[in-house]
């Protein structure tokens, strides 16, 4: 669990160092969802799994690569070239909250009990106090408003995945490396209108897009599978409550980024709220890879 939840964590950073390395968000996308893919083709082939053949399912899995990898990879990588990599990893953990409000909104949520119902608002105060519009200070730039964006395609992506995809019979780390290289080559098509030069990335931005690729997004799957079969869901989400604490430590530590009361007193409103609304089903979103169910404990990042 720590090892897990230190690789998801991180994945904030290592998005920050590569930004700052030169490297443009879309190449990033690019970079994390290819290495992502081989890892997980590696794996599937070493462990005697199949890709799908069907194009009915490869359909499926176009939509949800685009909206739990390609486009919240983007969005994340362009929110953090103006927000602090900690505050994105709050952020993300707002994604059950999203999830539970488009059940809600769908009819796919029906009942809603006070408890839940009282979480959901406290988390979504939680975000508020994370904006702070009030303040002169506060995140109201299109970078926070894009880290929004990519918890909430995630949510999004959560509903298809359990509507279309859930219950395929295709191994689930095979369809999840399915996904990563459908969305590998949905984010190499924006490619010729991304920027055509680089200023040279360094070394160290060539490092971290690699560890997030490889670790952060490949690596991470078959271990959070791994929990997933030796200590049951429950284990694997509660992973999930580590995320932001690990993003904002990281943050503050390795890239000096301030740490304000406001931040932390909006993430453990955020985290409050999930716990409710969540009870024992699942936990945080992390901000990963392949999402091959819509539940925390089988999700990658």
């Amino acid at each position: 669990m720590a090892v897990l939840a230190l690789l998801w964590g991180s994945g904030f950073l290592w998005i920050k160092l590569a930004l700052d390395g030169g490297l443009s968000p879309l190449h990033i996308t690019v970079i994390r969802c290819a290495l992502g893919a081989a890892v997980l083709l590696v794996l599937a082939r070493s462990g005697g799994q199949r890709l799908p053949r069907d194009r009915r399912t490869w359909g499926h899995l176009v939509v949800a690569a685009l909206l739990c990898n390609a486009l919240p990879f983007l969005l994340f990588s362009i929110g953090e070239q103006s927000v602090d990599s900690g505050v994105a990893g709050a952020l993300n953990a707002t994604t059950p909250l999203w999830s539970l409000a488009i059940g809600v909104a769908s009819g796919s949520e029906r009942g809603l009990s006070p408890v839940r119902l009282a979480g959901l608002l406290l988390g979504f105060a939680g975000t508020v106090v994370i904006f702070a519009p009030w303040q002169q200070g506060g995140l109201t730039g299109r970078g926070a408003l894009a880290l929004l964006a990519a918890a909430v395609s995630y949510a999004a992506a959560f509903a298809y995945m359990a509507r279309h995809l859930i219950g395929r019979r295709t191994a689930p780390l095979a369809l999840s490396a399915a996904q990563l290289l459908a969305a590998t080559g949905l984010s190499a098509l924006a490619l010729p209108a991304g920027p055509t030069t680089l200023s040279g990335p360094t070394w160290t931005a060539v490092a971290a897009v690699v560890i997030l690729g490889v670790f952060g997004t490949g690596i991470t799957f078959h271990l959070n599978s791994r929990l997933i079969a030796d200590e049951g869901p429950t284990t694997a989400a509660s992973v999930g409550y580590l995320l932001p604490v690990v993003s904002v430590a990281l943050g503050a530590i390795v890239l000096d980024e301030r740490v304000g009361v406001r931040v932390v007193a909006g993430m453990a409103l955020v985290l409050v709220g999930v716990g409710l609304t969540r009870g024992q089903s699942s936990g945080p979103a992390r901000s990963g890879a392949a999402r091959p169910q819509p539940s925390p404990g089988a999700r990658i990042g």
